[in-house]
């Protein structure tokens, strides 16, 4: 049985709004085990970002409440200097936008060389030199020694998330959050950096937080994957179970979403409407009601719990029980004449899946 590496307990990031404060990630628990990659996955705006922040104890100005233990450790109210030493040695993190995370005024190597020297006492230069060199080839990058040299502008994007990713392993962390990590880049490279950071994972039995969108990245990589809405966990499983019997109508819709050039001339699922602004995020009842409405409202909890339905298959709110897929545009509450749409010239109408 693996062993429990970061433990997430009732967790609430807010944020400042005015004269009051947001819950941005809203009571949420989590576990993540040593060897283990572990997904969360959401539309942008459900709050996946800000809880892996919360987690590397990155956010400036937000209020955090609940636990986040880590080897038995609490990281909320840990000091700053003991923070600081976990943070790129026990605990890295790939950063989504890799431009924006490396200094534009230092060259490559020197901020490999800059991680290893904040957490490894008495290294020499020319060992800094010769781990970054390592690093660098470890990552595949070609001609580290000339690449090692060079500013973060003169590289592609492919190779900027590679150095992102050497620094967050240069001390080989037992926790390795990812952001995003192959937004923005093409399909080729995208599977270059998913198989090292399974590489990765597997050579130093590492725990791995995959936050992204792309379900087909999920289906790649994960064991577990959490799915988040509105700043709540609302469905939980390994990834069998997640991509098989799914139960949540959100993550039913993300399914239903993905093109299956399998089934052509099959409706593809829009789900309707928008992830709530923090601000007008309801707080009570089923934050995904409004994106549903052809379900009655007596379908769902007035405060929806996550429910165990199957052993490590959790599930909010009740109104998984009576999800459908609606039969017409006028069944989910569009106008008559939407019943028929079409995609690049091609007619889809509702209820032909």
């Amino acid at each position: 049985m693996k062993k429990s590496l970061l433990k997430i307990e009732r967790l609430t990031t807010s944020f400042r709004i005015g004269d009051d404060y947001y819950a941005a990630v809203d009571d949420v628990s989590l576990t993540v085990n040593r060897g283990e990659v572990l997904a969360i996955v959401g539309e942008s705006g459900s709050g996946k970002s800000a809880l892996a922040f919360s987690v590397m104890g990155l956010h400036a100005h937000a209020r955090i409440d609940g636990r986040i233990y880590y080897k038995g450790e609490d990281l909320i109210g840990m000091p700053a200097a003991k923070l600081n030493k976990l943070r790129g040695s026990e605990i890295g993190m790939i950063f989504q936008d890799p431009l924006s995370a490396l200094n534009p005024l230092m060259t490559v190597g020197e901020q490999i060389e800059e991680s290893l020297l904040l957490h490894r006492n008495g290294i020499s230069r020319a060992q800094r030199r010769n781990a970054a060199i390592e690093l660098l080839n470890k990552v595949g990058i070609p001609s580290p020694e000339r690449t090692a040299a060079q500013y973060p502008h003169e590289l592609s994007g492919g190779m900027r998330q590679r150095i992102v990713i050497a620094i967050a392993i240069a001390n080989q962390p037992s926790l390795l959050i990812a952001d995003e990590p192959t937004t923005a880049l093409d399909v080729t490279i995208q599977l270059q950096i998913l198989d090292l950071i399974k590489a990765l994972k597997n050579d130093m039995d590492a725990g791995v937080i995959l936050i992204t969108h792309d379900l087909g990245v999920v289906a790649e990589m994960a064991d577990r994957v959490a799915v988040m809405y509105a700043g709540q966990i609302v469905e939980i499983a390994d990834i069998f179970t997640l991509t098989s019997n799914p139960k949540h109508p959100y993550t039913r819709s993300l399914l239903q979403s993905i093109p299956n050039s399998a089934e052509s001339g099959s409706r593809l699922h829009t789900i309707q409407g928008i992830v709530p602004s923090l601000k007008h995020l309801p707080r009570r009842g089923c934050r995904f009601q409004s994106r549903i409405p052809w379900i009655e409202a007596s379908e769902h909890e007035s405060e929806p719990e996550l429910h165990e339905i199957e052993p490590g298959h959790f599930v909010r709110c009740t109104c998984h029980l009576r999800f459908r897929f609606p039969d017409s545009a006028s069944d989910a509450g569009l106008p008559p004449s939407a019943d028929a749409y079409s995609i690049n010239g091609e007619e889809f109408r509702y209820g032909t899946s």
